[in-house]
């Protein structure tokens, strides 16, 4: 029996596959423009139509709303346990704009990243930050996240030094700065461990936790491969996670020890 196709060649084959699918529809869309305009020539014109104005949309005659799971299912999660914790401020270093905007509408939230963001937004503040350095004194911050990010971190694709530890020299960091008894977000690919250069890292659990050792896990959650029976699992047990081929592991680290007075 064929084993599924390895994302890296899915990659590869992933825009010729669009241009085949998009030329196979383009004659539909010619007909729906000349039926459309045809349909509005006797009502009166409200916005004029153009051919030249096209801009084809050909991929979302779907049965369903399609979405990243990854991107959609791991800023909620996070999302949801902050709404749990209610952060007097939080900090997050670099993960999506998505969610440090929206949760920034019930708590104060401080957004760093190595290309800066110029947001401007009430309850949000913007600035740089290298996460091979972080700008924050030892156990100095009590909620953190950082999410789909270490597994960029030392491959340049941002324009960051190349470095094949970054990514460790990264979760130390991360470690270093979290207050006793904080909270600290991370979420990264999980599955069969290996690096797809220059885009990102794909880690078992064991490698994971060796990273953030010394820190506890409050909560591990997972989105699983497309075909598993529930996509996303809140509170998963962490064996499924190696069984992956790009995964998506949610980790909720807390510091041991009580925050100083």
């Amino acid at each position: 029996m064929r084993g599924p196709i390895p994302i890296e060649i899915r990659l590869v084959l992933q825009p010729l596959l669009r241009f085949l699918r998009n030329a196979a529809v383009w004659p539909g869309f010619v007909r729906d423009f000349l039926r459309f305009r045809s349909m509005s020539r006797p009502l009166p014109q409200r916005l004029p139509l153009r051919w030249g104005d096209r801009l084809p949309n050909l991929d979302d005659r779907t049965g369903k709303t399609p979405f990243d799971p990854h991107y959609v299912y791991h800023p909620a999660w996070a999302a949801r346990i902050l709404a749990e914790t209610r952060p007097v401020r939080h900090v997050d270093i670099s993960s999506t704009l998505h969610f440090c905007t929206i949760v920034s509408a019930f708590v104060p939230v401080d957004f760093y990243d190595y290309r800066p963001a110029p947001l401007e937004l009430d309850n949000l503040t913007t600035g740089s930050a290298d996460l091979m350095r972080l700008p924050f004194g030892d156990e100095s911050v009590p909620s953190l996240s950082c999410m789909h990010v270490l597994e960029h971190v030392g491959l340049g694709r941002y324009g960051d030094p190349l470095d094949p530890e970054g990514d460790l020299r990264a979760a130390r960091e991360l470690t270093r700065v979290l207050r006793p008894g904080g909270t600290l977000l991370i979420v990264v690919p999980v599955g069969r461990p290996r690096i797809v250069y220059n885009s990102h890292r794909i880690y078992s659990n064991a490698a994971v936790l060796d990273a953030f050792r010394g820190l506890e896990v409050r909560e591990f959650s997972l989105v699983q491969d497309a075909g598993a029976p529930e996509l996303f699992v809140r509170g998963a047990s962490m064996e499924p996670a190696d069984r992956q081929l790009y995964g998506c592991g949610c980790y909720w680290f807390v510091k041991p020890g009580e925050p100083e007075i």
